[in-house]
C-alpha cells in the first residue's frame, strides 16, 4: 500500500495545477421517473464523457505531468487499455512532449485511432491491460521516459479526485454516488474527496469484478478479466491505492451483467442523445438494472466515465 494516500488538500492542489487544462464537464439533472427508475430517486448524472479526450482520465494525467520539476527527453510513457492512453497522449500533444502508449489486443478500433490522431507512438500486444502494462514498465526502464500510471498512482488519484470536488461545487445535496470501477483510480479519487460525507458505491461488470473481489479477499487479488467493458474496466488487479481508500471510504461495491451495460448505453443515448462506452455506462446501468436500489428520497449522483467508442455499436 502506498504510505501516504490523497485527501483533501492533495485534490485542491491538484484542482489549481489542472484548472484551465480540463474541462468543467456538465451535470443532467434527471425529472423523476426517467429512464423507467422509481419516482421517488432523484437522480444526476455527471457527464464526464465529454471531457477531453472522451473521459475523465486527463484529470488525473495533467496532475501527475504538471507536478514534475522537469520532464525527461523521451517524455511520456503509458499502459492503458484506451482512455488512459489517450488522455496521456494528449496530455503529451498539448504540452509538446512525445508520448508511447502501450495497449492490449483487446483495445477497441475507436480508441486507437483516437490514440494515433494524438500522435503518440503507439504500442498493441498482450491479451489485456495486465501484459500491455508488464511491455510497459520494461520500455521505461530502457527509455528513462516518465510513467503515468493508470490508477495506482498518488498524483493520478488526486487528479481523479477533482471530479468528485466538481461534483459537489455542482450537487452539493447527493446521498449517493455511483462509480464505475476499473483498477479504481476513479472511486480512489472520489471517496478521497467525500470521505464518507457521501456514500460512495462502486459498480463494476461481473466479468471485471477487481474491487468487489479485493474487499471479499481483504487483499488485492488477480481476478479473470472479460466481457463487454474490459477495454476500460478490465485491469487484473485492484490497485492498492484503491483499495486503501475502498476499505475506508467505500459503503459497497455492486456488480452487474453485459446486458445490464449494453441497456444502459442505449437508454442513454435513447433518452439524452449520449453516447456513452461499455464502460462510461456501467455505473447507470446498477440503478436501471436494480444492482443498486436507492430509498424513497435518496439523491443519487451517477459518473457517466467514458465516451470513447463506435455509436453504431447501438444500432
Amino acid at each position: 500500500m502506498s504510505a501516504v494516500l490523497p485527501d483533501h488538500p492533495a485534490i485542491e492542489t491538484a484542482a489549481a495545477r489542472i484548472a484551465g487544462r480540463v474541462r468543467v464537464t456538465p451535470v443532467v439533472e434527471l425529472e423523476r421517473g426517467a429512464f423507467g427508475l422509481a419516482p421517488a430517486a432523484a437522480v444526476t448524472l455527471k457527464l464526464e464523457s465529454l471531457q477531453h479526450a472522451g473521459s475523465f482520465k486527463p484529470r488525473g494525467a495533467f496532475n501527475r505531468v504538471l507536478a514534475q520539476a522537469a520532464l525527461p527527453a523521451a517524455g511520456l510513457i503509458a499502459a492503458s487499455g484506451g482512455n488512459h492512453g489517450a488522455a496521456v497522449a494528449h496530455v503529451a500533444r498539448t504540452l509538446g512532449v512525445r508520448a508511447e502508449i502501450f495497449v492490449p489486443e483487446i483495445v477497441a478500433p475507436a480508441k486507437l485511432a483516437r490514440l494515433r490522431d494524438y500522435g503518440a507512438d503507439v504500442r498493441v500486444g498482450g491479451r489485456d491491460y495486465a501484459e500491455a502494462l508488464a511491455a510497459c514498465e520494461a520500455r521505461r526502464a530502457e527509455s528513462g521516459a516518465l510513467p503515468v500510471h493508470a490508477y495506482d498512482d498518488v498524483d493520478v488519484v488526486a487528479g481523479q479526485g477533482t471530479l468528485a470536488r466538481e461534483l459537489e461545487a455542482q450537487a452539493p445535496r447527493l446521498d449517493t454516488v455511483l462509480v464505475a470501477v476499473g483498477g479504481g483510480g476513479m472511486i480512489a479519487g472520489v471517496a478521497a474527496w467525500y470521505a464518507g460525507r457521501v456514500r460512495v458505491v462502486g459498480v463494476e461488470p461481473h466479468g471485471c469484478a477487481t474491487l468487489r473481489r479485493a474487499l471479499d479477499a481483504g487483499v488485492p487479488v488477480d481476478v479473470p478479466v472479460s466481457g463487454l467493458a474490459a477495454d476500460s474496466l478490465g485491469a487484473r488487479r485492484a490497485g492498492s491505492i484503491a483499495f486503501a481508500l475502498a476499505q475506508a471510504h467505500v459503503a459497497d461495491v455492486v456488480l452487474v451483467d453485459d446486458d445490464a451495460i449494453r441497456a444502459a448505453q442505449r437508454a442513454l443515448w435513447r433518452e439524452l442523445r449520449v453516447f456513452a462506452e461499455p464502460g462510461g455506462a456501467t455505473a447507470l446501468a446498477a440503478l436501471l438494472a436494480g444492482a443498486y436500489r436507492p430509498a424513497p428520497g435518496e439523491r443519487v449522483g451517477v459518473i457517466v466515465c467514458g465516451g470513447n467508442g463506435d455509436p453504431a455499436a447501438l444500432a
